[in-house]
């Protein structure tokens, strides 16, 4: 069996048993590393990555403030995958990227190691008159339908994010793997989105992308992302809502959970006292 059979058959192991599927966004090796040991499924490397662990919002990843894949290739190879080497491990390729051709990148990220791919940074968090333009200009969605159809003809695992059912029936006809249901920025935190959906708002728009999803192949993992499902209580409540595979987190992950705690931990040495 090739490594993405065998990433499938794990997968379908634990839908069919009732666990949730866990993908985690890693920033730096250090996340990786525990995120790996935490049992995560996937690890995600995302350029939004290196940002937000540097204190800066997830946002500043769909910006020009660096090479996105580029960076993400860096990532993986000199900070990630060398102190998780047993990990599946996969890259956020921006795909609608108009300074390389695909046909010749996806191939160094077979080489490099990684296990698959997710289209980021994504047009399909863009909305209104920037995404038309974006989408005129030669840098839209179908740019990263044909990224993820080329990963898939070279044997990658493929995830897909999408905000949409009719994205997310494109992406399922191009033979992705795994659809993400992306719901915005997530809240909470320092730098979290202060404008997210509703739960319930979230819930249907999930609902909406897993049925979508599934009328065009009903075996496809159907995973949901962000907004206002920010940690393990709202994964939770979702579950019990829409009959979704999993979850995939990145602030979720690692920088809600080490926000306070890296606070309360400083200010506890600062009350120390030396002398009484």
């Amino acid at each position: 069996m090739s490594r993405r059979s065998d990433i499938l058959a794990a997968l379908e192991v634990k839908r069919r048993d009732g666990r949730a599927i866990i993908g985690a966004g890693a920033g730096t090796g250090i996340s990786a590393k525990f995120l790996h040991k935490g049992g995560a499924d996937l690890i995600f490397i995302y350029n939004s990555g290196r940002f937000r662990m540097q204190g800066l919002s997830s946002w500043v990843g769909h910006l020009p403030f660096g090479d996105a894949n580029a960076i993400v290739m860096e990532m993986g190879e000199r900070e990630v995958m060398p102190v998780v080497p047993d990990a599946n491990v996969i890259a956020g390729v921006c795909g609608f990227d108009p300074t390389r051709r695909m046909s010749h990148f996806l191939p160094k990220i077979v080489e490099a190691g990684f296990a698959g791919v997710i289209n980021y940074p994504t047009v399909a968090v863009i909305d209104g008159r920037m995404r038309a333009d974006l989408e005129a200009g030669g840098l839209g969605f179908d740019k990263e339908v044909e990224m993820i159809r080329l990963a898939r003809g070279l044997g990658l695992l493929t995830t897909a994010y999408v905000c949409t059912p009719d994205e997310a029936r494109t992406m399922v006809d191009a033979g992705v793997d795994m659809i993400v249901a992306h719901m915005g920025l997530t809240v909470g935190g320092a730098i979290g989105a202060q404008h997210a959906m509703a739960f319930e708002e979230a819930a249907a728009g999930v609902r909406a992308i897993v049925e979508a999803s599934r009328s065009r192949r009903e075996d496809v993992f159907v995973v949901a992302h962000g907004g206002p499902i920010a940690g393990p209580e709202d994964a939770r409540t979702l579950f019990g809502m829409v009959a979704v595979d999993g979850f995939v987190g990145a602030s979720s992950m690692e920088r809600l959970p080490i926000e306070e705690p890296l606070r309360a931990n400083t200010y506890a040495f600062t009350q120390l006292r030396t002398r009484n």
